[in-house]
């Protein structure tokens, strides 16, 4: 037999119980527009249909994770029931993010708007749901998810990141929110924002290697946040195109600017930091 198709067959058979990404994205796609009749395609008539379209998600679920039992411990009735009773603190969570993004964009006319056709909106949603899979000790099946939203809106949040309420991202595209995040509540990034790592060394795996977000801090285009270790105190404000590699304090702002010499044409980066009051610090 010819090597190379024995080397292919391997692979099948080492991949015959791997989770379908097209299962999944239907399973993501029908419990968003479940939870959220705008995103919907089909309408729902009565509450016996809700109900009825409700337990059929659940076994839809339940034969996901029996299929795959690899990828958690546990028993299968228990990880779906506890995340379907969870699903009204999801919904609950994500119409704040959609009340965040509605209050925060002026351009966002209705809140209809923002479920129809903001990535912010999908990208949050997929990780609100994705995180809870997470918490549950699914492996794989919710960085699934999120990947679904990362490919659709260019907005890549890993499922195990801490998010509180009232998340807002506007634009979004290029938003990196890594693994080990915390990200506190009322909080509002843009467009390019990186909350990433100082390392990718496999031995810190397990370590928190991603930045710690305050409540009510609000980051600009283009800022890249870095290390476990840093953290931006409640109620900063960073500018866009900001290098952050140091916690800040509370009050904080800070943003870029770029100083011109007399002697030829050099530039230099400047950081400036300022607090509450509009003090240099």
């Amino acid at each position: 037999m010819d090597p190379f198709i024995s080397k292919l067959f391997l692979a099948h058979q080492e991949c015959s119980d791997c989770p379908s990404p097209k299962v999944i994205k239907q399973f993501f796609e029908e419990l968003l527009g479940l939870l959220f009749p705008e995103y919907t395609v089909t309408k729902i008539n009565n509450q016996k249909e809700l109900e009825t379209k409700l337990n059929q998600l659940k076994l839809t679920f339940s034969a996901i994770l029996d299929r795959n039992k690899h990828l958690y411990d546990g028993k299968v009735e228990l990880i779906s029931n506890e995340f379907f009773q969870n699903l009204e603190r999801i919904y609950d969570w994500v119409h704040q993010d959609v009340d965040a993004m509605y209050a925060g964009d002026p351009a966002a006319k209705s809140r209809t708007e923002i479920l129809r056709s903001y990535p912010g909106f999908y990208a949050i949603a997929a990780y609100r749901i994705a995180n809870q899979i997470h918490q549950l000790g699914v492996k794989l099946i919710p960085r699934m998810i999120t990947e679904i939203a990362h490919s659709r809106t260019g907005i890549d949040i890993h499922p195990g990141a801490k998010i509180g309420q009232h998340f807002c991202i506007d634009h979004g595209t290029g938003v990196v929110i890594g693994e080990t995040t915390v990200i506190g509540d009322h909080v509002k990034i843009y467009q390019g924002v990186t909350l990433g790592a100082l390392s990718v060394e496999k031995t810190e795996a397990d370590i928190k290697r991603h930045p710690t977000i305050a409540d009510h801090v609000v980051i600009y285009a283009g800022a890249t946040i870095l290390g476990g270790t840093t953290t931006i105190g409640k109620n900063s404000v960073i500018g866009g195109n900001v290098w952050l590699t140091k916690s800040v304090p509370a009050g904080s702002k800070v943003y870029y600017q770029a100083q011109m010499y007399h002697v030829g044409t050099a530039t230099t980066d400047v950081f400036v930091f300022k607090n509450d009051q509009d003090e240099v610090i």
